[in-house]
C-alpha cells in the first residue's frame, strides 16, 4: 500500500480495497468473481460486451481557466463544463461509496524517471486492475513507500451516465479534468480506455518539458540504433517492432527526450485477430502464457482452446502482456535517441508505395497529415476500412494543437540528422473493400524493406521521384518484387491508378489546409501535387 490512502485523495468508501495486487492473486480473484475464463495454456480470457474498442465520441475534456487556451478543441477534444464534471464526479463518488470491493494500482506513466507521472487507477473489476498493472510501469516496493499519486483514474464499467445531468453524449463517458488531475471512465468494459487516458496525460504534460510524446513503437538494432514506428491501430506498430533481431523498447507509446526514447508503458497491447505463429511468433507465444489477458478472443468453454481467427466477438480482439514476455525486450524500457523514423500507413486506396524516403519537411507534412485507414473494429461503428487523416498518427490522444508536436518532431529530426521513411502496410494492386481490386501488402515484403532501411543499405539504392507525392521511392531492393515498388504497375488499369492518385492528393491538400498557417514554407512546399 502506498503512503497515501484513498481518503487522502478525497475518496470515501467502506469497500474491501485490494492494493497493488500482483498477477496471480488478481487472476485468482477474477476467476472467483466470474469475470473470465482461463484458457488451456494459461491466458485469461474476457469479453468486453458491446464496447470492443474506444468510445471516441464519448470522451470529453473539462474546459476551464487552465485548458481554455491550451487544449486543441474540436472533434478529438470535446469540451465539458466544470459544472457537468462536478455532477459526474459527485455521482462517481457516490457509486464508489456503494461498492463492496475495489482494486487500486499505484503506477508510473513513463520509464524515464525525470519525465514520468504517478497515476493511481481505481477499478471495480479485478481484470481491469491486472490490465493497467500490466500496461503501465510498476514501482518497486521501495518506490511504493514514498509514492504519492499525481493523477487518479476511476474506472466503473457499471456506471450509467446521464447526458442531461453530466453533459455527455450517452450512458458511456470518459471525462478528463486536467485541473483536478482526475479522469472518470464509466459505462464501458473496454480496458484500452485506461491506457489511452494515461497517454493523454503525458501528451499534455511533456511538450512543456521539451519532450516529444509519440504514438509509436520503438526498438533498438544490434549496433545501438533506435528506430521509431509511428502509426495508428492496425498499421503494424506492434507486429513490426517485435523483431527477433532487434531489442524492443515498447509497442505503442513513447517519449523522445534529449537523452533517450523511453516507453510510457511496461507492457504491450497487441491485436490478436488472425495472429500467425509463423509471421508473428513472439506475439503469438504470449497467447500461451499465464499473465496474458485476451479480450474478445473466442474460447471453447469446455476444452478452453482459443480460436484467434474467429471474429464473432470483435475484429479488434486484443492481448495485453508484460513487455518481458517478448524475449528481446529492453530491461530498462528505453534506448538511445532515434537514427530512423518510420511512418506507417495502411493506404486504403492502394496508391502509396511500400516504402519512400522523406525529407525533414516531408516528414513533418506526413506527420501532421497522419494519413491511414481506420481498420474495422478499432472504433465503434467502423465495419469496413475507411480512409482517414489522424494528425500526429494519433489525433484522439493529442490534447494540444498538432503544430506543437509537429514542430518538436521537426526540431529533433534536424538535431539528430534522423532518416525518415514512409511505409505503406495497406493495399497494393487497387483499393480496399468490396469494390476494390487490391490486396494487403505482404508482411514479408514490409519486413524486407524495413530491414534494408534500418541497416542502412537502402540509402545506397537507386531512387525515383514519385510524380504525385514528391518523395523518393527505391527502384530495386533485394528479395522484393520490383513491381511492388511501383504501385501504378500493380493496378489492372494504370489510368485508374492515376485518377485515384489525383483524388488522394486532393484529399491531402484539403486536409492540410487547417495547418497551413502553423508551418513554414518548406513544409508547405512538401505537399503532394496532381501530376
Amino acid at each position: 500500500m502506498a503512503r497515501q490512502d484513498l481518503q487522502a485523495t478525497g475518496i470515501s468508501t467502506a469497500a474491501d480495497v485490494h492494493w497493488n495486487l500482483g498477477t496471480a492473486p488478481l487472476i485468482e480473484l477474477a476467476v472467483r468473481r466470474h469475470e473470465g475464463l482461463l484458457s488451456r495454456h494459461g491466458a485469461f480470457v474476457v469479453e468486453t460486451g458491446p464496447h470492443t474498442g474506444r468510445s471516441a465520441n464519448d470522451k470529453f475534456t473539462v474546459e476551464d481557466a487552465e485548458t481554455a487556451s491550451t487544449i486543441w478543441w474540436g472533434k478529438s477534444n470535446k469540451p465539458m463544463t466544470p459544472a457537468h464534471f462536478a455532477a459526474l464526479k459527485a455521482d462517481f463518488m457516490a457509486a464508489l461509496a456503494e461498492r463492496k470491493e475495489l482494486f487500486v494500482q499505484d503506477l508510473f506513466g513513463g520509464s524515464q524517471p525525470e519525465h514520468r507521472v504517478n497515476v493511481r487507477v481505481i477499478t471495480e473489476l479485478a481484470w481491469h486492475s491486472l490490465f493497467i498493472r500490466t500496461l503501465l510501469v510498476r514501482p518497486t516496493a521501495e518506490e511504493l513507500q514514498a509514492y504519492v499519486p499525481e493523477y487518479t483514474i476511476i474506472n466503473l464499467p457499471s456506471f450509467v451516465a446521464d447526458p442531461a445531468r453530466h453533459g455527455c453524449r450517452s450512458e458511456t463517458v470518459i471525462a478528463v479534468n486536467f485541473s483536478e488531475k482526475l479522469i472518470l471512465i464509466g459505462g464501458t468494459r473496454y480496458a484500452g480506455e485506461m491506457k489511452k487516458s494515461v497517454f493523454g496525460i503525458l501528451n499534455y504534460l511533456l511538450p512543456a518539458q521539451g519532450v516529444m510524446p509519440m504514438h509509436c513503437s520503438a526498438n533498438i538494432g544490434p549496433h545501438g540504433d533506435t528506430a521509431v514506428f509511428f502509426g495508428l491501430s492496425g498499421t503494424g506498430k506492434t507486429t513490426l517492432s517485435a523483431d527477433s533481431g532487434r531489442t524492443l523498447i515498447g509497442d505503442d507509446e513513447h517519449g523522445w527526450s534529449d537523452t533517450a526514447v523511453f516507453n510510457f508503458e511496461g507492457g504491450c497491447y497487441a491485436k490478436m485477430i488472425r495472429l500467425s505463429a509463423e509471421a508473428e511468433p513472439e506475439i503469438y507465444a504470449t497467447t500461451r502464457r499465464f499473465g496474458t489477458i485476451l479480450e474478445n478472443v473466442v474460447i471453447d468453454p469446455t476444452t478452453r482452446e482459443l480460436d484467434l481467427d474467429d471474429n464473432r466477438l470483435a475484429e479488434n480482439s486484443r492481448g495485453s502482456y508484460p513487455i518481458d514476455f517478448i524475449p528481446n525486450a529492453s530491461k530498462d524500457n528505453l534506448g538511445p535517441v532515434p537514427k530512423n523514423i518510420i511512418m506507417l500507413t495502411a493506404d486504403a486506396f492502394g496508391i502509396l508505395p511500400p516504402i519512400a524516403r522523406l525529407t525533414p519537411d516531408q516528414a513533418m507534412y506526413h506527420f501532421l497529415s497522419g494519413y491511414t485507414a481506420r481498420v474495422a473494429g478499432t472504433e465503434i461503428g467502423v465495419t469496413e476500412p475507411e480512409a482517414t487523416f489522424s494528425t500526429c498518427f494519433g489525433a484522439p490522444f493529442m490534447p494540444r494543437h498538432p503544430s506543437v508536436y509537429g514542430n518538436l518532431l521537426k526540431e529533433r529530426i534536424a538535431r539528430g540528422q534522423v532518416d525518415c521513411w514512409l511505409v505503406n502496410t495497406g493495399w497494393t494492386g487497387g483499393g480496399a473493400g468490396s469494390g476494390g481490386t487490391g490486396s494487403r501488402m505482404p508482411i514479408k515484403v514490409t519486413r524486407a524493406l524495413l530491414n534494408a532501411a534500418l541497416d542502412g543499405s537502402l540509402k545506397a539504392a537507386d531512387f525515383r521521384r514519385d510524380p504525385f507525392f514528391g518523395f523518393m521511392v527505391p527502384v530495386a531492393v533485394p528479395n522484393v518484387d520490383p513491381r511492388l515498388l511501383d504501385p501504378r504497375s500493380t493496378w489492372p488499369d494504370p489510368e485508374a491508378y492515376d485518377a485515384a492518385a489525383r483524388r488522394l492528393v486532393q484529399m491531402f491538400i484539403e486536409n492540410f489546409a487547417q495547418f497551413e498557417t502553423h508551418v513554414d514554407q518548406g513544409v508547405l512546399e512538401a505537399a503532394p501535387r496532381a501530376a
